[in-house]
């Protein structure tokens, strides 16, 4: 087994070096969160009666709770981390799976690890490098962040906690990415198995923390790290849980590697037809034959969380039992009815969901370039317009599809509890479109780095992060309006509700044709990347 191991520093070192800007800024970004949440609550919540009043009003609030999980007890630490734990938790999950996935399954479909595999480089030294890599940023990550709270003035104890429960949820979902890079063939469907199952560990324990039962929460990794329950009684054994997962789906992972072949995956391959249909014919249908499937999962599940929204819509101004609760419910979305304010809230975050499908379409592009498949069609008369055209298409089209199935899903559920589904259909397929123009900002964005260096369409994401933090802790923070309005975000419609406004919408519109407009021009001038 040593045999198997050797090179893994080496990779290691690879590995670190290839993330040597990517796993600090997000560790400086996670710690910065952390402590400017801690310091901000502390200054609106001083008082032990504020913190209590604050506790009860989100705890009855069914779509909070759901989103970010209860605060368990009503203390200044618990009420600072309350959006933080869950919503944290998984996007430090996010960022262990791409990096597994990058260091394993990514550099096999390259070709890379069959290149260092010819050298003294063992079998599952790209796996053990992968590992470690992971192990040691969820870490760093986890103990930077309990730094961040302690120097703000909470508990260490709690802050340590916290910290440790944010970096066992990246433990367990680099450990499952691990797994999936042995399954699949393509780096994208390993990331994409991952997501998937990240998305449903979150809407477990979003179901189980709101509407019960309670154990579902328990079934979940992100759940694990609520019931640490950080400034709430810190409850350290559930720490051993993600440690225990992750060594078990490590272990696994290493069992599948054994039984496959190099660049091939253990689930098999679907043979395609022998001669190419009309729909794969020009630029536009060869980028939707690459995307088809993965804009078919997202659709399933937007019509899915339109149902469910427009169910849990009906029942807002019910669950609702005291005054601060309705009054922070509707600060959320305006001074609109409970039901609107609600739903105006679910479709901004959808708006930005929404924009990383955008932008998973660049991203495509990005990889079909860099794995030499784009330099041969250019080689015919096919030119770069008309080329990038088919993603741009895709990436502005599908996200008016998407939105739109939102809102119709979501105006039937509502609409047959109120018997004006008609009505509310309507109404809330205008309310998702409305937030198509921010979204088309982010493709934009994308478009214009992708057209201006193919590897820098990775800083859409920095992008769209750093908008989500200011949409979600901006206001909290008392950031001043201009730092807002950066945000294309900031500047969508809270609808259903109050009129709306055209001139933001038709600037916001602007904008995002301007970055396409730039990215083409760009792209037409550039090297393909070799």
């Amino acid at each position: 087994m040593s045999g198997t191991l050797t090179g893994t520093g080496a990779l290691v070192r690879l590995a670190l070096r290839r993330d040597r800007v990517r796993l600090p800024v997000w560790t400086a970004v996670f710690t910065a969160v952390a402590a400017s949440s801690a310091a901000a609550t502390a200054a609106i919540y001083p008082a032990a009666g504020d913190q209590q009043g604050a506790t009860d009003s989100i705890n009855s609030v069914p779509a909070l709770v759901a989103l970010y999980g209860p605060v368990y007890e009503p203390t200044l630490g618990a009420t600072s981390v309350f959006k933080l734990t869950a919503f944290g938790a998984a996007l430090i999950a996010l960022l262990m799976i791409f990096t597994v996935v990058r260091h394993t399954r990514a550099e096999e479909e390259a070709g890379r690890r069959e290149l260092l595999g010819s050298a003294v480089v063992g079998r599952f030294a790209g796996l053990a490098a992968a590992v470690v890599v992971t192990v040691v940023s969820s870490l760093v990550i986890g103990l930077f962040s309990a730094a961040g709270l302690a120097a703000a003035g909470l508990p260490v104890a709690g802050s340590l906690a916290f910290g440790l429960g944010w970096a066992g949820a990246g433990l367990v979902f680099g450990g499952l990415a691990a797994l999936t890079a042995q399954l699949t063939k393509s780096a994208r469907a390993a990331s994409g198995l991952a997501v998937v199952a990240l998305l449903a560990a979150y809407f477990l324990r979003a179901v189980g923390d709101s509407a019960g039962p309670r154990w579902l929460s328990w079934g979940s990794p992100i759940g694990w790290t609520q019931q640490v329950r950080p400034f709430a009684g810190d409850v350290w054994w559930v720490l051993v849980l993600p440690l225990l997962v992750a060594a078990a789906l490590v272990v696994v992972a290493v069992v599948a590697a054994r039984a496959r072949d190099l660049d091939a995956g253990l689930l098999p391959d679907r043979a395609g037809p022998a001669h190419a249909g009309r729909s794969l014919t020009g630029a536009w249908g060869l980028a939707w034959r690459l995307n088809r499937a993965n804009l078919g999962a997202w659709l399933a599940g937007y019509v899915l969380l339109g149902l469910v929204l427009g169910g849990l819509a009906g029942n807002v101004g019910k669950m609702l039992d005291s005054a601060g609760a309705r009054a922070l419910i509707a600060a959320l979305g305006g001074e609109q009815a409970m039901e609107d304010a609600f739903l105006a809230a679910e479709f901004s975050m959808a708006a930005v969901i929404t924009s990383v499908y955008a932008i998973t379409v660049l991203v495509r592009f990005r990889s079909e370039e860099r794995a030499l498949r784009v330099e041969p069609l250019l080689a015919t008369a096919l030119d770069r317009r008309r080329l990038m055209a088919g993603y741009l298409l895709l990436a502005a089209g599908a996200p008016v599809v998407l939105l739109t199935s939102l809102g119709v899903t979501a105006g039937l559920a509502y609409g047959v509890r109120l018997g004006t589904p008609g009505t509310e259909v309507a109404r809330l397929a205008g309310a998702g479109l409305a937030q198509l123009p921010a979204v088309w900002v982010l493709a934009g964005l994308a478009a214009a780095l992708f057209g201006l260096l193919a590897r820098a369409v990775a800083f859409a994401w920095v992008a769209l992060t750093t908008f989500l933090l200011l949409g979600e802790f901006g206001t909290l923070l008392k950031l001043d309006q201009w730092v807002l309005d950066l945000s294309p975000f900031t500047h969508s419609p809270k609808l259903p509700g109050p009129a709306v406004q055209a001139a933001p919408l038709f600037w916001l519109t602007a904008l995002g044709a301007v970055l396409v407009a730039a990215g083409v021009a760009r792209f037409r001038q550039r090297d393909i990347a070799g």
